[in-house]
């Protein structure tokens, strides 16, 4: 599984890199976490087709938009998403 933050690379979005690290890290799962940032990042958020950012992404499907610190909430996101490919 592959899950993708993504976002400009402002604070808010590293902030919500580091708190979804933290929580793939106690999930104990093998999941793949990539953040994308710039250009890459924003022309991918529009490929996805959100309109703000931070985006969370798992196999290529926006789960999240906006910047959250609840580990639970990120956690949810991502195990609802775990067989989507």
């Amino acid at each position: 599984m592959k899950v993708q933050v993504l976002g400009s690379g402002c604070p808010t979005c590293k902030k919500l890199f580091d708190i979804t690290q933290q929580t793939i890290d106690e999930m104990d799962q093998d999941i793949e976490l990539e953040y994308l940032t710039g250009i890459e990042g924003t022309s991918r958020i529009i490929e996805l087709g959100a309109m703000s950012s931070p985006v969370l992404a798992v196999n290529n499907k926006i789960v999240m938009v906006g910047f959250t610190n609840d580990k639970e909430k990120i956690k949810t996101a991502i195990t609802k998403n775990l067989g989507n490919k």
